[in-house]
């Protein structure tokens, strides 16, 4: 099954999904407001997003190292053939670290679900817990971008590539670890790419970034 990624989601919206998206919003605004933390309109017109960015394993790939790059420095060699990202210990141990009052430099990526949930456009941290939310956890977009960015300039990606470029895609279908800078994390680079261009429409159009 594939991720997939949409911000706006009340933009072009028929009544019954308008209806309910409006209430998941009303359930955000409720954990931002008991944290006192600034609420913000859901846009019902303007730009949008909307795209499958890769899979559940993918996602995993990217925080992976995401995780390495916090507990190390550096990034991981690429994973191996039939190698899984939920399997490496500092993943692992990532997940199992709770987030508290002193945030981790990829929180907002690591720690929520892979499947569901939601990031607001407002700018705070930790993570928010709250387990009446779709996915348990409410990320920041704002957050979600410059751990994105930091990650791009770790894998040496350049500001203005494309994720659906033809550069991408040959990175992705040649999974080559011997490649050179972020061609050698090609479905990781694309995911990383897919995810900030999401995260860039949400923080600029003052939308949630949601998982479905």
């Amino acid at each position: 099954m594939g991720l997939d990624v949409m911000v706006g989601a009340l933009i072009g919206a028929d009544e019954e999904t308008a209806d309910w998206f409006r209430a998941q919003c009303a359930e955000i605004a409720r954990v931002l407001t008991a944290e006192g933390l600034p609420g913000w309109r859901e846009p019902e017109d303007g730009p949008r997003f909307g795209d499958r960015i890769w899979g559940y394993s993918g996602l995993h790939a990217l925080r992976r190292l995401a995780a390495h790059l916090a507990a190390h420095g550096k990034l991981p060699e690429p994973l191996a053939e039939g190698e899984r990202a939920t399997d490496d210990p500092v993943l692992r141990a990532a997940y199992e670290d709770v987030p508290d009052e002193r945030p981790g430099p990829f929180d907002h990526l690591i720690h929520h679900s892979d499947c569901e949930g939601y990031y607001a456009p407002v700018d705070f941290a930790p993570v928010l817990a709250d387990f009446e939310l779709s996915g348990g956890l409410l990320g920041s977009s704002v957050r979600l971008l410059a751990e994105l960015d930091e990650l791009a300039r770790a894998l040496g990606l350049p500001d203005d590539l494309e994720p659906d470029s033809a550069e991408v895609e040959e990175a992705v279908e040649a999974d080559d670890p011997a490649a050179e800078g972020w061609r050698r994390y090609g479905t990781e680079s694309f995911i990383c790419l897919q995810l900030r261009a999401a995260a860039r429409c949400s923080v600029a159009t003052g939308a949630v970034l949601a998982f479905c």
